[in-house]
């Protein structure tokens, strides 16, 4: 089944400007101040009119297809959502939400996305791939975004985070905060991506601590959605490692990583968190907070915002787009305070890295 959340919002905003075309008065406008309470009526009927264009421009204009858990995964697809929502209260544009809830709903959502008339149409993850290409080609006046993904095409816009870039910043925070000099890494699915997390968050402990011990594990192999939706897993993993000396855990794994949060909670105080994707201190609860030490952020919501912006300003072009730290596309969260007492070291390695002064791996080999 294909959930949706907001799919009616552009179909009833163009009900709503045919009726209100409909409803339309042909009467001549007047600036006569009113003298009756009749005469209140036909600058009413006029502001009416008046804002037929802006119920018709509100029509389909901004399709996101979300991929496996949605929006309230707490990460990625969330910050997808956040983009979207800001693009709707910043831009003025009608947002419809498409979820894929198995593989094969990935291509009939984003066929059903195109087919509402939007504008763009924006895949939220790599595994849109085999789906998107063929669907771009056949709808040559649509823009599609696609986020972590790559396909060239002059309607394909899309994108790519240094996601080693803020894992470094969080692996170096991870480092100057451990005690026990012992930390861990749990992954997703175990692919490319998300080793991309793995290899800068041990780069950015070890620039701190050369012999610190970095556990790593995954909750999957590629093209295993239950990675991303295992919080048990991931509790059950990181708890074991917090048993066994480690105090700071790092998870990139979407929802799973609630799971974290819950066993460094349980394992009690000096064991610490990491969050991903999305700033997950804003929703933790008071208990969680005092051990969530930072979140990677992945600006997805930047990317979104930014494509549907220039849709509609008319800029846009097909290609390939990287955000990293020199453009804020990735980073690292302040907002529980845990992290005050080392930002100036870690704003440091954020320096180095914009600077070209370090060069952060992609991959964990050799490190």
């Amino acid at each position: 089944m294909i959930k949706s959340k907001r799919i009616a919002v552009a179909a009833m905003a163009a009900v709503l400007a045919l009726a209100g075309a409909a409803c339309g008065s042909d009467d001549p406008v007047t600036d006569e101040p009113a003298a009756e309470e009749e005469a209140t009526e036909e600058p009413a009927a006029e502001e009416e009119a008046a804002e037929e264009p802006a119920a018709e421009e509100a029509g389909p204009f901004l399709g996101i297809a979300f991929d496996t858990g949605g929006r309230g995964d707490g990460t990625f697809n969330d910050m997808a959502g956040q983009g979207a929502d800001n693009a709707e209260a910043n831009l003025g544009i009608a947002v419809q939400e498409l979820e894929a809830t198995s593989d094969q709903d990935r291509q009939p959502n984003l066929e059903a996305l195109a087919a509402a008339g939007n504008k763009l149409v924006v895949a939220v993850g790599f595994a849109f791939g085999d789906a998107l290409g063929p669907i771009a080609e056949a709808n040559p006046d649509v823009y599609f975004g696609w986020i972590d993904g790559y396909y060239d095409g002059p309607n394909i816009i899309t994108t790519a985070f240094s996601e080693q870039e803020g894992s470094f910043l969080v692996g170096a925070a991870a480092a100057l905060k451990s005690q026990t000099g012992k930390i861990g890494f749990i992954g997703g699915q175990e692919i490319d991506l998300i080793k991309r997390f793995e290899a800068g968050y041990i780069a950015g402990a070890k620039a701190v601590n050369p012999d610190i011990v970095v556990e790593s594990a995954y909750l999957g192999a590629a093209g295993d959605n239950a990675a991303w939706g295992s919080p048990d897993k991931a509790k059950e993993i990181a708890g074991a490692w917090y048993a066994d000396g480690a105090d700071v855990v790092y998870t990139a794994a979407g929802g799973s990583g609630r799971g974290m949060i819950e066993a460094a909670v349980e394992a009690g105080d000096g064991k610490w968190a990491i969050g991903v994707d999305n700033d997950e201190c804003s929703f933790d609860t008071e208990e969680q907070k005092a051990h969530r030490l930072t979140s990677m952020l992945k600006r997805v919501d930047t990317a979104v915002e930014e494509m549907a912006k220039n849709v509609q300003d008319g800029t846009a072009e097909g290609g390939f787009y990287t955000f990293n730290l020199a453009n804020d596309g990735v980073g690292y969260a302040t907002t529980c305070g845990n992290v005050d007492d080392i930002v100036d070291q870690l704003e440091d390695f954020k320096a180095q890295i914009i600077a070209g002064d370090i060069v952060v791996p992609t991959s964990p080999e050799g490190l």
